[in-house]
């Protein structure tokens, strides 16, 4: 399955190119095409599920597992869908099936018991790239607190950037549902993020 770097450059140098037709020419035999594909949307892939799983090594294995069953069902994908969605709703699904194994998570069904208002999202920002950093990881700390149905819509909306109606798609569920949800998460966000604020200076008055 995979093309040579010559077919795909041939392919991706026609960059304008959308999904549709590379699903199309991948149906009629063209390797090059889904490796076209692959390279699209490989690192964003691999960048979701290394967040929801907190395991880069499982998450490079899962994206690869992804794009195998992605390419077994294509022959069935309807081109008036839109790829992107379809690929992050397998990788996503494969990323959970692989945390229920690992843990007690609570399974994608929870997802229909989260309610909400809208809320304003987390995006903590300094210019110093050391506190960017320290940021970053206490980020990731505080979603690996919460359960794999809120931290779910955190990784796909505030930190990858999907749209609420991507959300949807990814995930199975109408978009008004996905703000319902989101609004739950990021609640429980800030919750457990102002504790651990609330701690942290506690612990530096105590020192």
């Amino acid at each position: 399955m995979q093309p040579s770097s010559a077919a795909l450059g041939a392919v991706d140098g026609e960059s304008g190119r959308n999904d549709a037709w590379l699903v199309e020419r991948t149906r009629q035999g063209d390797q090059a095409a889904f490796g076209a594909l692959v390279r699209r949307y490989e690192r964003k892939l691999i960048r979701v599920l290394a967040r929801l799983t907190r395991d880069p090594e499982a998450a490079r294995d899962l994206a690869q597992e992804t794009f195998w069953r992605v390419y077994d069902r294509l022959d069935r994908f309807d081109t008036g869908r839109r790829f992107g969605p379809w690929l992050f709703r397998i990788g996503v699904n494969l990323g959970l099936d692989h945390l229920r194994r690992r843990r007690s998570d609570p399974p994608p069904g929870s997802l229909d018991r989260l309610h909400g208002d809208d809320g304003a999202r987390f995006d903590p920002a300094d210019p110093d790239p050391r506190v960017q950093a320290e940021l970053a990881q206490e980020v990731q700390f505080v979603l690996a607190q919460l359960p794999v149905a809120y931290r779910t819509i955190l990784v796909l909306r505030d930190l990858e950037g999907f749209s609420s109606s991507e959300v949807a798609a990814i995930v199975g569920r109408r978009e008004a549902t996905i703000r319902w949800r989101l609004s739950k998460a990021r609640e429980k966000f800030r919750q457990v993020w102002e504790r651990r604020q609330d701690a942290a200076r506690e612990a530096a008055r105590d020192g």
